[in-house]
């Protein structure tokens, strides 16, 4: 509570001393806080501290023993995590930039930093366990599958679900792996992902390549659980999961190969359970998971289009521009379209094509309302996804239980 009121007070007097300066150039003057004595000249407390910033200001005479740093255990990271995301919509607010302000979300901490141990972080970060979004939305496909296969009035396998929830995290983990150790080169020049384990140096290459050698190993273990054709199925996507980083070099549409990768479960789920797919049903599934992902990820690519132009890679946002509401919307349609033919097929109860309609509704909503040259914007449609994957889930479990 001491170090709290401390900073509070302080950014306070310093607010009102430069009343045109950001909150986050008072995080700034935190983070550079060096401490003093009542002897020590202003000379020598700018000469014994050589790596400091030079626009860092100190905040008054503390006497305390530590130094408050951004990477210091010692500093309250919640805090800065609040002024860090405060400072962010202040400035977007105020300039109207969001480009140069949204990028900030790389200074926030999270769940990784305040517990896990020094040396487990990067790896964490690595595979994205602080952006849980993307487990999201690999699981989502997976469960509508797997409760698809579900006997008519009966719960979905819960065994099998937990089963495939544990998949997607590892899966989505190593995927991510792959793509920071390929994509290390170009991670240094874009800004939203140059802080990245591999790309800032925090892990080496090597280091990456014995982490993905462990998530493959512990996500075998899960795949072995399953049939034999199940077996099969599975370890075929691993060509897609390889191969999906490289195609944003080689075309405009990495966002239908992501889309074919990220929706195998569709496929896997029902495999899973019957033994066997039925096309017919598990056909139209997958192909509404592959229009779903050129929704969510060309919103998701609008974050980075001026960093592609720069550094020469391809993106579905960047070959749609202007019309890119257009396209989603006819993707979107098209989602829509799938999975109603799938629930017919299936035999589903009517209470499917009631969540089916709201999740119409989610859809356009984050088409329609997308600001596309705001990150932040981006970002939050981005991660809305979750819930339109919640309500199609909910729509084929209570349509299961109602046939």
């Amino acid at each position: 509570m001491a170090s709290f009121w401390l900073v509070s007070r302080a950014s306070r007097r310093f607010l009102k001393a430069k009343p045109s300066l950001s909150l986050s150039r008072t995080l700034f003057a935190v983070s550079t806080y060096q401490p003093t004595t009542a002897t020590t000249t202003t000379t020598t407390s700018k000469n014994s501290n050589p790596n400091a910033y030079p626009n860092g200001t100190q905040l008054g005479p503390f006497t305390q023993r530590h130094s408050w740093t951004l990477s210091c255990v010692e500093f309250d990271l919640r805090l800065v995590a609040h002024i860090s995301s405060s400072s962010s919509s202040t400035g977007a607010k105020k300039d109207g930039n969001q480009g140069s302000n949204d990028v900030k979300v790389e200074v926030e901490a999270s769940w990784i930093d305040l517990y896990l141990p020094r040396q487990a972080r990067p790896y964490a970060k690595l595979a994205r366990l602080d952006r849980p979004i993307g487990t999201w939305l690999l699981a989502w496909p997976c469960m509508w599958s797997i409760t698809l296969a579900a006997s008519p009035g009966h719960l979905p396998d819960i065994k099998m679900m937990t089963l495939f929830g544990c998949g997607a995290l590892l899966l989505r983990g190593a995927g991510c792996t792959i793509n920071d150790l390929l994509d290390r080169d170009i991670d240094t020049m874009v800004e939203r992902t140059k802080l990245r384990p591999v790309a800032s140096g925090l892990l080496t290459p090597f280091q990456g390549i014995c982490f993905l050698g462990f998530q493959l190993l512990l996500g075998l273990g899960i795949l072995l659980q399953l049939n034999n054709y199940s077996r099969v199925l599975g370890a075929s996507s691993l060509l897609l999961v390889f191969s999906y980083p490289l195609m944003k070099r080689l075309t405009f549409w990495p966002q239908a190969y992501l889309g074919l990768t990220f929706n195998w479960g569709a496929l896997l789920g029902w495999a899973a359970v019957k033994g066997s797919i039925d096309p017919a049903i598990v056909l139209p599934l997958y192909l509404s998971g592959v229009c779903w992902t050129l929704v969510y990820d060309t919103i998701y690519a609008h974050q980075d289009k001026e960093d592609d132009l720069k550094v020469g890679v391809k993106s579905t946002a960047l070959r749609f521009g202007d019309s890119t509401k257009e396209w989603i919307t006819g993707f979107g349609i098209m989602c829509i379209s799938s999975l109603a033919l799938s629930g017919y097929n299936a035999e589903i109860g009517w209470p499917y094509y009631a969540f089916l309609a709201a999740a119409s509704g989610q859809l356009a909503w984050q088409i329609w309302t997308a600001d596309l040259s705001s990150r932040v914007d981006c970002n939050r449609k981005f991660v809305s996804n979750k819930w339109f994957g919640a309500i199609i889930f909910s729509g084929i479990l209570f349509g299961k239980l109602s046939s």
